[in-house]
Formats: structure tokens, C-alpha cells, sequence
């Protein structure tokens, strides 16, 4: 039986986070809900997280997609610029379709970002990264079963490649190792994690794919790069010969030693949709949809997902807290001291707004934020 989630009050003093940064959300207006008939205009809004409560601060139109991981947004080290991916378009017939596109933004003035540069990647172009010295960037794309590489030099991107995955891998995300030395690739298709070399330019598929769960969904690293986190939306891989069952699946995180391909795993709830880790590798948030995308009635609804939250120690992930959410949450991103997350949810077009107090997640209701479209990817450049 499902375990339903309770809401507790509780109330606390809300002070400043000490350090100085800003997240970037990638904001579809494309999707509609049920009785909805207009759409907005996609959309990439930089909030400011350097005071409390955090803000809005600047916002430029450019192509976005929350269907996909809501890791189609990366940060430079230096917050100089974002890379934006988006997974769908809407055709001239209404219908939405696969899309290639990555865009540059300029963050140069926070306040006033802007869209430098738009390049294509592979169809369903959706997780992004860029590496820590900010020279070079990975697009996976579901459409192609490809890894497309970029240099970056001043804020551009110049094509650099792509890397073959084997047929119907149907790559979501893509992140590098924290040395830059190597890449993951999350093989949806194939329930693995694919190891990536990176030698310069040169990106290069390895041997020693990782059977994590089914459909693995988007993947970080602990700060020492030796463990891997990732989302499994289908949760364990069944027992072979084992029939598959119907309805909603209790999805999973696994952590990965990366130095002994050790696996652990752990049971997190239904649709678990995005993992970050605090920037101190100390804490693992995980956002469960919780069948809350769902029309009321569907197998597997509620009418709210949950933020979790677990403490980490290498491959042990120990439960912490936990709280209710608004509806069809996506992604989420600490704040560089750890102890603010933003959560985007779509239902509503809000980004809510939780604190750490102790080990108890708080909703703060008055610092949340609305947008016209639907947030569904976000990142800091502390993000992964």
C-alpha cells in the first residue's frame, strides 16, 4: 500500500544565505492541461539567490522542454552563461515534436540574459553538461542514440563530434566527472549507466556499462567523483522470467561506486524525477512525482508529489525528511550553502521554495514564485 504523505506545520526564522549566486530555469509554455487551450512563450528566467527570499530577476525568451530530465539546463563554473536544451517543438500542425536545439545565454548582467547563439544537437536533445573549465560541452539526445560534443570558446559553441551508443540505448542525460576526465551517460533504453572517456576534444564511448534499474532517468556525482547517484523510474530490475507487472512502479536512486561497480539501491516512491546533491556532498534531494501529473482517477494519482530528502555517506543513503509538494514537480537546485532548495512545479507554474531547518524540510509558501510558463529545468553552476 502506498505510504500517503502528511503535512506538517512548522514554522521558522529565515535568514540570508551567506553566499552570492543565481539558478537558471528553462520554462515551457508549450504544454497544456487537461481544459487548457492557450499556450505561452518558452522562456529561460536567472533567479537571485543571494538574498532571502529569492527573486526573479531577469528572463529572455529561448526554445525550452520540460518533457525530458530536468537536467536539459548547465551552468559555467563562473555563472557566465547557460546551455539550454529542448527535447520538443510545436510543429506548424500543433503537434509537438522532437527538437534539436541547444541555446546559448549570455549571464554576463543577470538581470538582462540574453540568447547568444542556438545550436542543434541530435533529436530529443535533453541532459546537458559542461565541464568545470568550461571548454567543452555534452548533449544526449533520445532521438539518435547519440552524445553530440561542443567546444566552447567565448561564450560559442563549435560541433565537436558525437559518440554512438548502441541501438536503442535512448541516452537522457549526460554529465561529466567532477576531474573532467570522463563522462556517464544514462542509457534509459538500456537500464545502464555507459561510461565516457574524455581526452581534449576527443569523447570517446568506454567498456563497463552499469545495470542500474529500469529507465534510468538523470545522474550526479559525489564531489570526489567516486560514486554515482541516479533515478530509476521503473525502479529494480525484475528477476529474470519474472512478468512484468502493470500499473505504477515504486521508482529507485542507485548508487554507483564508480572505483568497484558496487551497487546500492534504494526505494524513493513513484516517478522519482530529479537527484541533486548539496554542494557539500553532504545531503541527496530527491523530487517524486507521486502520479501527481495524472488526471484524478488515473491508476497511481495523487494529488501531490513529495521532496526527499536522504544524508549521504559514499553508497549509503540514510532517509532524512521529507515534505508534500505542489503537483507535477520537476527539477530542483541547492543553494550553495545547502540550505535552500528550489523546486519547480508545473500544475501550478510555481518554483516552491524549501528550507533546510535541522533535519526537517519547510515549505516557505510566501517565498514562492510564479512563472507564465511551466518550469522544468534548473541548475546552478554548483549544480553537478
Amino acid at each position: 500500500m502506498r505510504t500517503r504523505i502528511i503535512l506538517a506545520a512548522a514554522t521558522i526564522a529565515l535568514t540570508a544565505p551567506a553566499t552570492a549566486q543565481i539558478a537558471v530555469s528553462a520554462n515551457d509554455g508549450k504544454q497544456l492541461r487537461p481544459g487548457e487551450t492557450a499556450r505561452t512563450a518558452d522562456s529561460v528566467s536567472v533567479i537571485d539567490l543571494r538574498r532571502y527570499p529569492p527573486r526573479t530577476i531577469g528572463t529572455v525568451a529561448a526554445p525550452t522542454s520540460m518533457i525530458g530530465p530536468p537536467d536539459a539546463v548547465a551552468v559555467s563554473r563562473d555563472s557566465g552563461f547557460a546551455l539550454v536544451s529542448a527535447a520538443q517543438h510545436l510543429s506548424d500542425t500543433g503537434t509537438l515534436d522532437l527538437n534539436d536545439t541547444v541555446s546559448v545565454i549570455d549571464l554576463a548582467t543577470p538581470s538582462a540574459p540574453a540568447l547568444v547563439q542556438t545550436v542543434q544537437a541530435g533529436p530529443g536533445a535533453s541532459g546537458v553538461a559542461i565541464n568545470r573549465a568550461g571548454s567543452l560541452a555534452l548533449v544526449a539526445s533520445t532521438g539518435d542514440d547519440m552524445v553530440s560534443v561542443f567546444t566552447i570558446r567565448g561564450k560559442r559553441l563549435t560541433p565537436a563530434g558525437k559518440v554512438q551508443l548502441p541501438a536503442k540505448a535512448r541516452p537522457t542525460d549526460v554529465a561529466f566527472l567532477p576531474n573532467g576526465k570522463g563522462a556517464i551517460v544514462v542509457a534509459q533504453g538500456a537500464g545502464q549507466l555507459m561510461r565516457l572517456s574524455v581526452s581534449g576534444d576527443t569523447v570517446k564511448l568506454e567498456d563497463g556499462a552499469i545495470a542500474t534499474g529500469v529507465q534510468p532517468y538523470g545522474v550526479t556525482f559525489s564531489p570526489d567523483g567516486r560514486y554515482a547517484y541516479n533515478t530509476n523510474l521503473g525502479g529494480r530490475t525484475p528477476p529474470a522470467g519474472t512478468a512484468p507487472t502493470r500499473g505504477p512502479k515504486v521508482g529507485t536512486v542507485t548508487a554507483v561506486d564508480l572505483a568497484t561497480d558496487a551497487v546500492s539501491t534504494v526505494e524513493v516512491g513513484f516517478t522519482p524525477e530529479h537527484l541533486i546533491l548539496s554542494p557539500d556532498g553532504r545531503h541527496l534531494a530527491v523530487v517524486v512525482h507521486n502520479g501527481s501529473g495524472s488526471a484524478p482517477g488515473s491508476p497511481g494519482y495523487w494529488p501531490v508529489g513529495a521532496l526527499k530528502l536522504y544524508g549521504v555517506k559514499g553508497a549509503t543513503l540514510t532517509a532524512i525528511a521529507e515534505a508534500p509538494t505542489g503537483a507535477w514537480c520537476q527539477g530542483a537546485t541547492f543553494s550553495n550553502d545547502g540550505r535552500t532548495i528550489l523546486l519547480q512545479c508545473a500544475v501550478a507554474r510555481e518554483i516552491e521554495v524549501f528550507r533546510l531547518n535541522g533535519d526537517k524540510l519547510v515549505r516557505d509558501e510566501a517565498a514562492t514564485m510564479t512563472f507564465e510558463s511551466r518550469p522544468g529545468a534548473i541548475a546552478t553552476a554548483a549544480t553537478r
